[in-house]
């Protein structure tokens, strides 16, 4: 089994945050691999799919950001799933809008919700890195990670998980490069090449 975790914050009033987009990618990828109904469970909202061939939990932590790993490690724990079966799908501050990266392992570069997972699970996890931009100043950081995307940002924030889930069986796979670069051509193709931190296409 593999665990795909989403990382968000909590509540109507959080729901289309930028730090929330996490969430929005696990959505899409339940949605698209028909997922049983979410349930409460490990601190969180989970739910199980079919992802090509291998069988998935999902799992959006309900503890609030800041303490994402309990709710991780508490999944983790009680099916066995070794931390390099689990990727965590997060907002990235230092990565162009529209743009997806995978990684194993490495820095949580200050997100608080990855802080917690290696704290309470380990480091060596998978980061699916979902581009947001960044507001350009240190200290807009926490105003604009917690605003939502605007109107002219949701086409891409919609295509980057509907192409996510669109891909999700390779990265049920274990093959990140190829998850990552078809991800990267579906938004290509989309049009979504260079996006401003306002989520325009490019002229």
């Amino acid at each position: 089994m593999r665990l795909f975790v989403g990382l968000g914050n909590l509540g109507t009033r959080y729901a289309g945050n930028r730090h929330n987009i996490g969430f929005m990618a696990l959505d899409a990828i339940a949605r698209r691999h028909r997922a049983a109904p979410w349930r409460r469970k490990f601190q969180g909202d989970c739910t199980e799919a079919v992802v090509g061939s291998e069988r998935v939990l999902l799992l959006k932590p309900l503890t609030f950001m800041n303490e994402s790993g309990r709710a991780v490690a508490e999944a983790q724990r009680f099916y066995k799933i070794p931390l390099e079966d689990v990727v965590v799908f997060h907002d990235e501050l230092d990565l162009a809008p529209a743009k997806l990266r995978v990684k194993k392992g490495g820095g949580n570069a200050g997100h608080n919700g990855l802080r917690s997972i290696t704290a309470q699970c380990g480091n060596e996890y998978w980061r699916a890195r979902l581009g947001i931009g960044h507001p350009g100043d240190k200290a807009l950081v926490h105003a604009y990670v917690l605003n939502d995307f605007a109107k002219a940002e949701m086409p891409w924030v919609e295509d980057l998980c509907d192409a996510m889930a669109d891909a999700a069986d390779l990265m049920a796979a274990g093959e990140d490069a190829r998850f990552q670069n078809k991800v990267h051509l579906a938004m290509a193709g989309r049009g979504w090449d260079e996006v401003k931190r306002v989520g325009e296409k490019p002229a």
